[in-house]
């Protein structure tokens, strides 16, 4: 009976054995895309790696390499990536508006216009709108009144309106373009003299100048029009701080704190007023709440080690603006060594 059964259990353990080792399936586009959502940017550009040895290269592995690539930074990377995916299909209208958004990220708006003008497309996934992003490059182009229209279309705000204009103002103002801005915003009161916000704005552009009296003035209109808005009295409060007037930067700015008390623009103004003010005690208690509120505020550290310092202790001060040069330097943009 042993002798019957031996080679019938060795039959079953070899027929058990595949004769050749299984290989594992090679990923797919689908997969490697479900590795991006994921965040998993390494894994993504392993699988994608792979699907490249593919002859042909399946559509769409180039765009995710692109995209993988921007999103760890390494914009010279996501470039070469969307350069091989348009060659590989030019209709690819994702690939062709991450190429312009990079383009853009790396100082060449001109290049980056006909592209963002093509694709005309919006990324969930990477919050890109193509109508700000053009919109910054027409800036960069001095191509004002198509930056205009290109904002107003991102908000729906018909491109002739004065909202529209006073958007377009904005976007110049924080890109430094002043007197275009100034224009920008004058046209919008000259359409609409009670439009909200834009006497605010032709304030910061004059207080960006140095016109001091100028900014008060026009932070004065935005009050009797918007007499709510707490921005209007922290603006206020640091005109008459840069023109010596404590006592009304002050005011205003109790005022700013009473309607935004979550802000901590006032708290580092008021910090600041009461140091010009020789009062250092006052100041830490008014900094304190500024960096509990943001902690991160390369001003708001540089003030406390001025504080530290006023009220001689010499270690906080040095602490604090150690941490503000950090914060600065952190700020500075890294740029990548092209490979």
């Amino acid at each position: 009976m042993l002798t019957l059964r031996a080679p019938c259990l060795l039959v079953l353990v070899l027929l058990a054995i595949p004769a050749h080792p299984q290989a594992s399936n090679p990923p797919t586009t689908e997969e490697a895309q479900n590795l991006l959502n994921a965040g998993h940017l390494e894994e993504a550009l392993k699988a994608l790696d792979t699907l490249a040895l593919q002859q042909p290269e399946p559509a769409g592995v180039e765009r995710l390499r692109g995209m993988a690539f921007y999103e760890q930074g390494k914009i010279q990377l996501a470039a070469t990536a969307f350069e091989r995916a348009l060659a590989q299909d030019p209709s690819d209208r994702e690939a062709m508006q991450m190429q312009g958004v990079v383009l853009f990220r790396s100082g060449k708006p001109a290049a980056a216009i006909p592209l963002l003008e093509q694709a005309h497309l919006s990324i969930p996934r990477t919050n890109i709108d193509s109508n700000y992003v053009l919109g910054l490059c027409y800036l960069d182009t001095r191509r004002y009144d198509d930056a205009r229209k290109a904002f107003a279309t991102q908000y729906n705000f018909p491109p002739d309106s004065p909202s529209a204009y006073l958007l377009a103002a904005r976007m110049m103002l924080r890109r430094d373009y002043l007197p275009v801005a100034d224009t920008f915003a004058q046209k919008a009161l000259a359409l609409n003299p009670n439009l909200p916000m834009a006497h605010l704005l032709i304030g910061q552009i004059r207080l960006s100048q140095s016109k001091l009296s100028e900014a008060v003035a026009e932070f004065g209109k935005e009050s009797e029009l918007n007499p709510l808005y707490g921005e209007v009295y922290d603006r206020l409060g640091d005109a008459y701080l840069r023109q010596g007037d404590y006592a009304r930067s002050q005011e205003s700015l109790d005022r700013a704190l009473l309607l935004e008390p979550n802000s901590s623009v006032p708290y580092i103004l008021l910090g600041k007023v009461l140091l010009k003010q020789q009062d250092p005690l006052m100041a830490k208690m008014y900094l304190d709440k500024a960096l509990a509120i943001d902690p991160g505020n390369y001003t708001t550290h540089t003030l406390l080690g001025q504080t530290y310092r006023s009220l001689g202790q010499a270690a906080q001060a040095s602490h604090e603006f150690q941490v503000a040069e950090q914060i600065q330097a952190d700020a500075q943009p890294k740029l990548e060594t092209p490979k």
